[in-house]
């Protein structure tokens, strides 16, 4: 009867290659467990309880243990890692004739504004969302320094 519990056994190992979850593999511990327990224990009720209490208290277990070590942290990448960047445009924004280009981390996207206005050449933009395969962008508000002049 060992053969069958080894036999599950690197099912569930193979099982926990092909997935991510880190849970399959204590069921393939459940499953030797199970069968050192053949080797004395010839009643398969008996094995198939090692098994399963095995396996139930590992995964109980050692779950807190291995959420310290593998922290999933969700990282934007690709296209929403540029939300909220500054970009520069190298093509005019215009929403009447669906043009413009920006470009950011030495990359160019096609852009449109937030509100439908023309965004000159050469200005800086903040990219606010991504909407298909277009940025969406506003424009950057200038301030200008007042002067006064004595004659």
């Amino acid at each position: 009867m060992w053969q069958f519990w080894l036999i599950i056994a690197g099912i569930f190992f193979i099982g926990e290659i092909i997935t991510v979850g880190f849970l399959v593999f204590w069921l393939a511990v459940g499953a030797l467990l199970a069968m050192i327990t053949s080797f004395f224990i010839p009643n398969i009720i008996v094995q198939t309880a090692v098994f399963v209490i095995s396996s139930t208290i590992l995964i109980f277990a050692t779950k807190p243990f291995v959420k310290k070590f593998v922290d999933v942290k969700v990282t934007n990448t690709n296209a929403f890692s540029i939300i909220g960047k500054k970009a520069l445009v190298i093509k005019e924004i215009d929403p009447i004739h669906s043009t413009g280009q920006i470009k950011i981390n030495g990359e160019v996207w096609s852009a449109e504004s937030v509100n439908n206005q023309v965004i000159s050449e050469g200005s800086e933009v903040e990219i606010t969302e991504i909407k298909g395969v277009k940025a969406v962008v506003r424009g950057q508000k200038l301030e200008v320094a007042s002067q006064t002049l004595e004659v």
